[in-house]
């Protein structure tokens, strides 16, 4: 290991320690009660609630999957992706925030999103909430061995390590960290994650553009790749049977002529947005926080976040293009061009401090990934469906071997050093997207929503996710859009359908439904 990687290190080890030292500070508290742990005691301000939702759902690939789209095939795939996400954050924050925060304590005082989707159609046999937590528990180990690839990126490329060793080394810290403090140390530490984020994202954007001779050369060199810098077409690295790009005679990247990037393709970039709608762990966050009227300033804390964050990312990549043109030869290796600009541009210790940026962006993500699915079996399957009578004592028992399981199942998930973490992410996100968001919607604004409809909207858009993905996609043409997009058009048309076509949901349902739009 180098003097340089021995600086990152001890910059980074003293990012963990203070980490862990939020989660022990904690603990005592998240352990009083399944309800501290899982939510907090509904106890959340609104910078925390803001801060940890965003931090939590950008995750590892903010920093290293958007910014390696950007780096490898322009701004085009990169700059929609950002413009959906950036519009979903705002719409999640201002049509689903208040809301659901409502009506979660009017139905039963739901602490989990199956909680509160069981409980909205006042289910008897807890069929919603089987399906919905396994729904969670299958996408959030997708989810996590996202996160753990981007650990076993990170370490592997700063110390010169075993990829697998790596990955297993930062889902292990991960994992103990969870254990030790809950929602409350999560969403505290995501707070401070997301500060460091946004400041690792600008730090090496301002540096990064002044070492490549300032914004206008940076866009100049962009314009000379075919289809790098323009919305509506997308730059085609030349690479050869092992994905690996090629170089000219005087050593430059090769690129073949620039590919259409189609509206229809532009719209389900944008789709990502949709998104935002069913992400467990951003919902739970409005749930949790302390009143209702502070959702507010929340929603403006949130989205100002994240538009400087996508938008230093996005450029980010397309400013690596400049400084490393060769350095990252296949687009797993692109993924790396935050890490390598940031050891190329800063002192050792304060790269490493910018390092933690991605560790954070990790942790942030995991720890509430790995919460939510320990939860939803733990509280919704185990507790809600086969030992009702199971005491709290048993339920955190049970959601920590929840824990220990998913996180085993995303470090296999991870084992290949080159998976892309953008598309690990971009799956899981759809079958968020499209198995919860119409429903949530629909359960929020329709009163004539059935519990028919609901099953039917959960089953046929996490199903469509898998379908269109594995099936419908690899064929190419108009259907090689991203699956998010039909999948959430057809679970919406399915909630309609089949609502309309059995009993209306009774006196009692429809009368919460009302009660809910007033309660505070």
């Amino acid at each position: 290991m180098t003097g340089d990687s021995v600086q990152i290190l001890i910059a980074m080890v003293c990012y963990m320690v203070v980490v862990i030292g939020i989660g022990v500070a904690f603990a005592k508290r998240a352990n009083q009660n399944s309800e501290n742990y899982f939510i907090g005691g509904r106890t959340l301000g609104p910078w925390v609630a803001a801060m940890s939702a965003e931090a939590s759902d950008m995750s590892g690939w903010l920093l290293m999957g958007l910014p390696g789209v950007a780096y490898w095939c322009g701004i085009s795939g990169a700059v929609w992706t950002a413009i959906g996400l950036a519009v979903g954050t705002y719409l999640n924050w201002l049509i689903v925030a208040k809301p659901l925060r409502r009506y979660s304590l009017v139905a039963g005082n739901a602490i989990t999103v199956p909680d509160f989707l069981s409980n909205r159609f006042r289910e008897k046999k807890k069929v919603i909430m089987t399906i919905a937590s396994v729904f969670i528990l299958v996408f959030f180990a997708v989810y996590a061995g996202s996160c753990f690839v981007t650990c076993g990126k990170l370490f592997s490329k700063l110390f010169g390590q075993s990829y697998q060793l790596m990955m297993v080394v930062g889902a292990l810290f991960v994992l103990l960290y969870t254990f030790l403090g809950g929602f409350l140390a999560e969403s505290a530490s995501d707070f401070m994650q997301a500060v460091v984020m946004i400041f690792a994202l600008v730090t090496v954007l301002v540096l990064g553009v002044s070492a490549a001779g300032g914004f206008s050369a940076v866009v100049e060199n962009a314009k000379s790749i075919p289809g790098f810098f323009d919305f509506f077409f997308k730059a085609t690295p030349q690479v050869d049977a092992g994905g690996v790009q090629q170089l000219s005679a005087a050593g430059q990247p090769l690129f073949g002529s620039a590919e259409s990037y189609p509206l229809l393709s532009v719209l389900s970039e944008i789709a990502w947005g949709l998104g935002y709608f069913g992400m467990p762990q951003v919902l739970l966050r409005f749930i949790a926080i302390r009143r209702t009227s502070e959702l507010t300033q929340s929603r403006r804390i949130a989205t100002v976040w994240v538009v400087i964050s996508l938008t230093a990312a996005v450029f980010i990549g397309t400013m690596g293009r400049v400084l490393l043109p060769t350095a990252l030869d296949t687009a797993s290796q692109a993924e790396n061009v935050f890490v390598v600009l940031s050891q190329m541009l800063l002192h050792p210790l304060f790269a490493g401090l910018v390092m933690a940026g991605i560790l954070a962006a990790t942790i942030s993500s995991s720890d509430s990934y790995l919460l939510i699915a320990a939860s939803a079996f733990s509280k919704n399957l185990y507790q809600g469906v086969f030992k009702k009578d199971a005491t709290d004592k048993q339920v955190m028992t049970v959601s920590r071997i929840a824990l220990l399981v998913v996180a085993i199942i995303g470090m296999i998930i991870a084992l290949d050093e080159n998976s892309v973490i953008f598309t690990i992410v971009s799956f899981a996100w759809a079958g968020f997207g499209a198995t919860f968001g119409p429903l949530v919607l629909f359960s929020l604004f329709w009163k004539r929503t059935t519990r028919a409809g609901a099953i039917a909207g959960m089953v046929g858009g996490g199903g469509m996710v898998f379908l269109w993905k594995l099936v419908i996609k690899p064929l190419g043409g108009l259907l090689g859009i991203y699956e998010l997009l039909p999948a959430f058009l057809f679970s919406c048309i399915l909630i309609v359908v089949v609502s309309l076509l059995t009993k209306a949901p009774s006196a009692e349902i429809q009368e919460e439904f009302e009660r809910a739009k007033t309660a505070e």
